[in-house]
C-alpha cells in the first residue's frame, strides 16, 4: 500500500517567538533555521517581514537549502488594492519560497478586529492568494480561529476555507487559535471541511496547547484527513505553546497506527538526531531541557522503581514503548550500555571519527562525558567542545599553544564628568613554539577583555584567527547561591559562514568563559587544517 505523505511545517521562528521571555536575534534565527533545514522539515516559517527590523533583515536572504522558506503576513486590507498594500509588497519582496497569509475565519473577528464586511474579508483572502501565486510563490492560508468560527457560523468559516483553496492556495490551514477545541470536535470539523469541497491533501492543522491537547488535536486532524501539521520545536509558543513537533514526529514515524499509513521526510537516520536537536535548541534558548518531555527527555527512558528496573534488565520492552536509541536518547538503567555506545558511535561517525565498539578508549570517552555532564557540562548544544574532547580521548590533537596563565581585573571608577565607569582589564600569557607572549587588553566586560587579550598576539597563528568572531555568549547558573556552578556557552563563526558552539563549566564565571574561548580557538585552528568541523562545513 502506498503511504501518504504528512508535510511538517515548523513555525518556531514565527509563532514560537510569541513565547514569553523569548526574543530571537537575527543570528539566533539563522542558526535555528539551519538546524531545522538540516533535520529535514518540509517548511520553515521565518517570521513577519516588515513587522520589525529583525524579521525584515532575516528575509533579506533565503535561509534554507532544502526546506521551503516561508514568510508570514496578513491578507491585504479591506478597501485597498493588492498593488497598493505595503504589507503585501513586503511579503512579495521577501526572499522566501512561500507566503503564509493569516486570514480571519470567525465572523465575530471580521466585524470586531477588521471592521469590514464578511464579503470584503473573502475578497481580501482571494486577492492576497492570487497575488502570491502570480509572483511565483506558494500560497498558504492560516484560517485563524477556524474551529471557534465554525462552531459560531459554520457556513462562513467554510466560505473562508473554500475561498482560499479556490483562489489557488496550496494549503488551507485550520487554526485552533485559542487552543480550547477537543479532539472529537477537531475530527468532526475537519471531516466537514473536506465534505464541503476542500480536499484533505490541501489541508493543514495549527493547534495550540491551552488544554494540553495540541499533539492529540493534530493527530485527530490527520486521522480525519489533513496532510500538513504545523508546530514548533519543544512546543514553544504563546500562552501554553503550540503542537510539539519533537513529540509528533517520532509518533508518526514509530507508531504503527501512523507509520503503516503515512510517511514524513524524517527517516530513521534523521530521527536519530531528534534528542540532539531538541536539547541543542534549549541550549540556544539558554534554558534547561524538560527532563520529562516525551521521547527526548533525560527521564523518558529512566526508572528508579526496583521491579521496573529488574524487568528492564531482562527485556527493555517491558517498560519502554520504543527503543530509546531510535530517537537518539539513552536508557538509564541497563547494566549493558550498548544503547549508549551506539549513540556515541553514531555521533562520532557523523564527525568523521571511526571507532570500534570494543575499543577501550570509547568506554573512557563515555565515562568522561557522563562525569562531565554530572557536574554541569552539556554537549548537545556544544558540538565543537564534544568533538575536541572526543579527538583528545580517542587520539591526539596538535598542541598549537600553551596557556601559562591569565589575570582579569575589574575597576569601578568615576570619569571626568562624575559618572560611574566599569573597566575590565585582562592579561594572558601564552607560549607558542617555545616563545612566551604576554598580551593585555581592556574592555567594558571581563569576558570581552579576556577574549581580546587571548587573541591579541597569537604568533604565527594570528592570521588564522583574524576572521574568528564570537557571535553569542550565554551564561546559566546551575545551582543557587553566590558559590554557584556556572555554565558558559559560546557561539563562534568565521568568514566561511561556519558556526560552532563551545562550553565551559566552573565555580568561576571567568574561568568557565575561558574554557569555552580556548575550545573555540583550538576548534578554529583544527578546522583550518580540515582536522575538525566536517559536520559544520557540510
Amino acid at each position: 500500500m502506498t503511504k501518504e505523505k504528512i508535510y511538517l511545517f515548523d513555525t518556531t521562528l514565527r509563532d514560537g517567538q510569541q513565547t514569553p521571555g523569548i526574543d530571537f536575534s537575527v543570528e539566533d534565527k539563522i542558526a535555528i533555521a539551519a538546524m531545522l533545514d538540516e533535520f529535514g522539515l518540509d517548511y520553515v516559517e521565518g517570521g513577519f517581514p516588515g513587522a520589525n527590523p529583525t524579521d525584515t533583515a532575516f528575509f533579506s536572504e533565503k535561509r534554507t537549502s532544502q526546506a521551503s522558506f516561508v514568510a508570514f503576513g496578513m491578507t491585504k486590507r479591506a478597501g485597498v488594492s493588492v498593488s497598493n498594500d505595503p504589507g503585501i509588497a513586503g511579503l512579495l519582496q521577501a526572499k522566501s519560497d512561500a507566503i503564509c497569509f493569516v486570514a480571519k475565519s470567525w465572523d465575530y473577528h471580521v466585524a470586531v478586529a477588521l471592521g469590514c464586511t464578511n464579503e470584503e474579508n473573502l475578497e481580501c483572502i482571494a486577492e492576497s492568494v492570487k497575488a502570491a501565486v502570480g509572483a511565483g510563490k506558494e500560497a498558504i492560508v492560516d484560517c485563524e480561529h477556524f474551529f471557534d468560527g465554525f462552531k459560531a457560523n459554520p457556513a462562513y468559516a467554510l466560505a473562508c476555507a473554500k475561498t482560499a483553496y479556490e483562489s489557488g492556495a496550496r494549503w488551507v490551514v485550520l487554526c485552533d487559535t485559542n487552543g480550547g477545541t477537543q479532539p472529537p470536535e477537531v475530527r468532526a470539523i475537519v471531516e466537514a471541511v473536506i465534505a464541503s469541497g476542500v480536499p484533505g491533501h490541501c489541508l493543514g492543522i495549527h493547534a495550540h496547547n491551552d488544554t494540553g491537547q495540541a499533539v492529540a488535536n493534530s493527530l485527530a486532524a490527520v486521522e480525519a484527513g489533513v496532510r500538513q501539521i504545523q508546530g514548533t520545536l519543544n512546543g514553544i509558543g504563546e500562552r501554553c505553546g503550540n503542537a510539539n513537533l519533537v513529540t509528533l514526529i517520532p509518533t508518526l514515524a514509530l507508531k504503527s497506527a501512523y507509520n503503516t499509513r503515512f510517511e514524513t521526510t524524517i527517516d530513521e537516520e534523521r530521527l536519530l538526531n531528534l534528542t540532539r536537536l531538541s536539547h541543542a535548541f534549549d541550549e540556544l534558548l539558554n534554558r534547561s531541557p524538560d527532563h520529562q518531555m516525551p521521547y527526548v527527555g533525560a527521564s523518558a527512558f529512566a526508572t528508579k522503581a526496583g521491579i521496573h528496573a529488574s524487568a528492564l534488565i531482562k527485556d527493555p520492552r517491558t517498560y519502554e514503548h520504543v527503543p530509546p536509541e531510535t530517537v537518539g536518547n539513552f536508557r538509564k538503567v541497563m547494566v549493558s550500555d550498548q544503547g549508549g555506545k551506539a549513540n556515541f558511535i553514531n555521533a562520532l561517525k557523523r564527525r568523521g571519527i571511526a571507532v570500534a565498539k570494543d575499543d577501550p578508549k570509547l568506554d573512557l570517552l563515555i565515562s568522561i562525558v557522563k562525569e562531565r555532564e554530572s557536574i554541569g557540562y552539556a554537549y548537545e548544544g556544544a558540538d565543537a567542545s564534544f568533538e575536541l574532547l572526543a579527538r583528545r580521548t580517542l587520539g591526539t590533537i596538535p598542541e598549537f599553544f600553551t596557556i601559562e596563565g591569565f589575570r582579569v581585573m575589574i575597576e569601578r571608577r568615576f570619569d571626568s564628568l562624575g559618572r560611574v565607569k566599569i573597566v575590565s582589564e585582562a592579561v594572558v600569557k601564552i607560549t607558542i613554539d617555545g616563545q612566551t607572549l604576554m598580551s593585555v587588553a581592556d574592555a567594558e566586560g571581563p569576558v570581552n577583555a579576556l577574549d581580546l587579550a587571548l587573541r591579541k598576539d597569537f604568533g604565527r597563528y594570528q592570521h588564522e584567527i583574524d576572521d574568528l568572531v564570537l557571535a553569542d555568549f550565554k551564561v546559566r547558573i546551575l545551582n543557587g547561591g553566590t558559590e554557584a556552578i556556572t555554565r558558559v556557552l559560546i557561539e563562534s563563526t568565521d568568514s566561511d559562514g561556519v558556526r560552532w558552539w563551545t562550553v565551559g563549566v566552573s565555580e568561576n564565571i571567568i574561568d568557565a568563559s575561558f574554557q569555552a574561548l580556548m575550545d573555540s580557538v583550538i576548534y578554529k585552528l583544527m578546522k583550518n587544517r580540515q582536522l575538525a568541523g566536517k559536520i559544520a562545513a557540510e
